[in-house]
Order: C-alpha cells, then structure tokens, then sequence
C-alpha cells in the first residue's frame, strides 16, 4: 500500500551539492538555485484558504519560529499575490497526484510558498522547511540569525501511509508531558501515528470508567516497582487531541489474551479459577491469559475497546496478540476472530501483531511483522502489514555491547542497522504492495526517564522515518550519515538527548 504519486527516483539538482542541505527524510526532489531567503522581523505568515486547518499550520509554524527568531511572524489570510518577504501557505488548487501527504515548496529570495492538495501536505512541508533553516531556530531561547532558508524547489511525498513509532508505557510510565514531548520530536521527521502501548503485565494505563479497578490497582505499579501512573480519560483525549493538531494518529493497544497480568490482578472474574493473580514487576513474558471460556472475558473486551474507541478519532485498534504462550491455540484463533468483529462494532479497524494471522482475518485487519513468518500468513489472506522486524526496528535493543541501555535478545542494532534495511525486502513472501509502512517499537524494560526515550529513540528513528518516507532508489548509507551528521547541532538546539553514534560525523 504504498503512495499512489508515481515518481521514483530522488534527485538533487546539479547545480548544487547535496551537503548545501541536510533534509531527513530525504525529499523525492529537491532542485537549488544557490540564491537565499532570508526571514526577517517584517516576514507575515499568509494561509489560503483562511480555514481553520490551514491556519492551525500557519499558527504551528510561526510558533516554532517565534523563540529563536524573535520575531513576531503574524498569520493573516492571503488576500492576492504573496508580498515580499512573506511565507505563503496554500491549498488552493494544487496538484492532487501529491496524494494525502505530498507537498511543493518553492523558495525564491522575494517569498516562500508551500502549496499541497491537503493540510497534512502542508504541515510535513513545514517540517521541511525548519530542517532548511540554521538548526538554532530550534532553541527555546532568542538566537543571533541570520535566518536564511537556501532557494530552489522540493517536490516530496511518502513513499508509505504508515511511518510509525510505538512507546510502551507499560513496563514503564510516562505521563501526558513526555509524550507531548515525544509527538513534537516525531512530527519533525514526519512520523504520522504513535502506538501507544497501554496495558501489559505491569501496568495497566488507561482509564476504564466501567472497570475502574484496571487502572487504580493494575496501573499501581511497574517494573521494578515504583507507583506507576495512568491516564484519566480526559489525559488521554487530550493527548490524541495533541498528537491530531501534529497531524498525527495515536493507536491504542490493548495486549490481549496474553500480556494480561495487570487485568487480572484487579479482576477475579477474568481468571478462570475467580482467584486475582498478585501484581507483577517483572519482564517475563507468556506466562498469562485471560480466561477465554467465560463470557464476561467478552463483555470486559467490549467495554474497554467501546470506551478507548470513543476516545480515538483514528481508525485503528491494536489489540496486542503476542507472546500468548498460556493460551491454548484453539482458542487463541477463536478469540482473535471473536474481537476482531468487537473491534469493528466500535467503528475501528483491528491491528495485531503477526500472531493474529493464525486466525481468518476480516479484510480491514493489519498484522504487525515482528519475528517470525506469519506475516506471510497475513499476506496471504490478504490483509496489509506494517514491518517492524525486531532485529533492525525494535528502538529497545542496544545499539552496541557497551551501550548501558537496552536489551539484545535481536542483536545489536547500531545506527547503520537502523538505516540499512527495506522493509519490502527483509521478510520472504512480503512486497512493497503489501505493506501499509513501517514502524519502530520501543519497549521500556530499562526506560525509565525521557531522557531514556530520547537516547535509545535518537538517532535512529530518524533513518526509520526516511525508510518509511523516501524512495528507496537512491538511499545510501555513506550519503545518509553525512546527513545525519548535521542534525547533530539541531537536535542539540532541542535539548534532545541522543546517541553520538561513532559511526555518524557529528557536527
């Protein structure tokens, strides 16, 4: 499933070099003249139409701008031809080949203008145009200048609609401000959904206003202890509210009937013998199951999904499915087939990982590839996957040895491993047709701290979001890292706290 725009391969004209700029994902075309234009303190924000989803674009934009620069960087509706000096946002009858996401940005040293057929176009152009300013107009704080953006002309688009990351919140908690914090880094290198993964053995992370104790009792702890935490309904709406103005998707996941611990610690019912099972801060795994026998497994399934599914304006359900080692087979297929339908009620398309192939999917359900080959299965049924092979996607796996962090059951995933992969290659019986994207999970085992997330996430999924992004002709690692190299500076301006990978020529 990937973008119905038809060019292929990314170019970068010759009459500059390539090391003028250091865009990531790296655009399908980007032609420079070698002329500037400069932002000043007289610089407007113009949006057409004057809708309220361009100008949220035109407002993100001038208030990413607005400390570094501190200019006030004024967003008015356009009213006729762009004067000079102004930054021109359009929709207005642009070509519809650019498909949902695609943009145009065309720089001349009199204006820049962002034409694309959607917002979301518009907003991803915006994420261009940032990476095209000094890395200082990141920082929080006023800078120097000046403000100059190369001119020239980008034609971009996916290569696919999913480019994704996917936090466990479980094994570790992390409240609504980290994750604003990671949806703001994501939306840079235009990763449009975040799988949040909200329930497991240690924790339970949502709350369930007909099942109140999942969150109160099986969100009371984590791994090794400590108080855990969870969202009320109204951080959680809140979260997805922000993650939608950053144009991107939030999916919730439900581990289910594996991965349940916390569930039935708080719910006697759940287990078949009616006896709770004691909370667990470990990081084993397999060992639980919900009683799929009884009915009130499917009434307690119905109303969890039914109440996250009212939250969550996007189309995606994941109800987990791996790792269900305590659950006889047999079951396990007719307890897929069973919620999937649940799933459906809600008005929402099931995800899972690749274990859920083993039963008959519905068409709209998507398998998530992790280990093994039953993403082969899902193909073959005809249901779409996302790629997230553990050993070149998983973000929890050490990127070497000696790195503090992290796990290595999949190998050691440096930050060459991350970038030099396809997902349309790496898994026998899966083709570019079949895959909806690609996404990078991070388990949280030994994540404890935001600065855990931005170390073991950084700098790889930046080369996750190109694959997922770019064409793959033209993508060269000994390219990539040169690239990747000047964002050093940028993500310093964040105050991100990434992995200075010896790989990479950091600047």
């Amino acid at each position: 499933m990937s973008s119905s725009a038809t060019e292929t391969v990314p170019s970068v004209s010759k009459t500059a070099p390539t090391s003028t700029i250091a865009l990531i994902p790296r655009p399908v075309s980007v032609t420079l003249t070698g002329e500037t234009f400069t932002l000043t303190a007289d610089t407007q924000i113009l949006v057409e139409p004057e809708g309220p989803e361009c100008r949220a674009v035109g407002e993100y934009l001038a208030e990413r701008l607005r400390p570094a620069t501190s200019y006030p960087l004024p967003v008015q509706a356009a009213t006729g031809a762009p004067p000079p000096g102004s930054i021109y946002l359009t929709t207005s009858g642009r070509d519809p080949a650019l498909g949902e996401e695609g943009y145009e940005l065309t720089v001349t040293p009199q204006a820049v203008v962002l034409s694309a057929p959607r917002p979301a176009g518009l907003f991803w152009g915006v994420q261009t145009l940032r990476q095209l300013l000094p890395p200082a107009v990141e920082s929080p704080t006023t800078q120097a200048g000046p403000w100059t953006i190369p001119a020239g002309s980008i034609r971009d688009w996916p290569r696919f609609p999913w480019r994704g990351m996917m936090l466990d919140v479980s094994r570790h908690f992390f409240g609504p401000e980290e994750v604003r914090r990671l949806i703001d880094l994501l939306a840079l290198y235009k990763i449009n959904r975040l799988h949040l993964h909200l329930s497991d053995d240690q924790g339970w992370r949502i709350e369930i206003r007909s099942w109140p104790n999942l969150a109160l009792h099986g969100g009371s702890t984590q791994v090794g202890g400590g108080p855990g935490g969870y969202y009320t309904q109204e951080e959680y709406a809140a979260l997805v509210a922000y993650a939608q103005s950053r144009h991107i998707v939030i999916v919730p996941e439900i581990d289910m009937p594996g991965h349940t611990n916390a569930a039935l610690a708080s719910y006697p019912e759940l287990n078949c013998d009616g006896v709770a099972r004691p909370l667990y801060t470990g990081t084993e795994v397999g060992f639980s199951s919900l009683c799929l026998e009884k009915e009130v497994t499917y009434r307690f399934v119905d109303d969890v999904v039914g109440e996250i599914a009212a939250l969550t304006p996007g189309p995606y359900f994941h109800i987990g499915g791996d790792e269900a080692m305590a659950t006889p087979l047999p079951h396990y297929i007719a307890f897929v087939e069973r919620v999937q339908r649940i799933v459906q009620s809600h008005g929402k398309q099931m995800v899972g990982w690749e274990e859920i192939a083993q039963a008959s999917l519905l068409p709209t359900s998507v398998a998530q590839v992790w280990h093994g080959g039953m993403g082969r299965e899902a193909v073959r049924q005809g249901n779409p996957v996302i790629m997230s092979p553990a050993f070149k996607a998983y973000l929890d796996m050490k990127y070497t040895p000696d790195t503090p962090l992290g796990l290595h059951w999949a190998g050691y995933i440096e930050v060459r491993d991350a970038y030099e992969w396809d997902p349309a290659t790496v898994a026998e019986g899966i083709g570019e047709e079949h895959i909806l994207g690609v996404e990078a999970p991070l388990w949280t085992e030994t994540v404890q701290t935001m600065a855990d997330i931005e170390w073991m996430t950084f700098p790889r999924l930046m080369g996750y979001a190109e694959i997922g992004w770019s064409p793959a002709p033209g993508r060269d690692w000994e390219e990539y890292r040169v690239r990747l190299g000047r964002h050093g500076p940028r993500l310093e301006a964040l105050g991100v706290n990434f992995y200075r990978s010896p790989q990479v020529p950091w600047e």
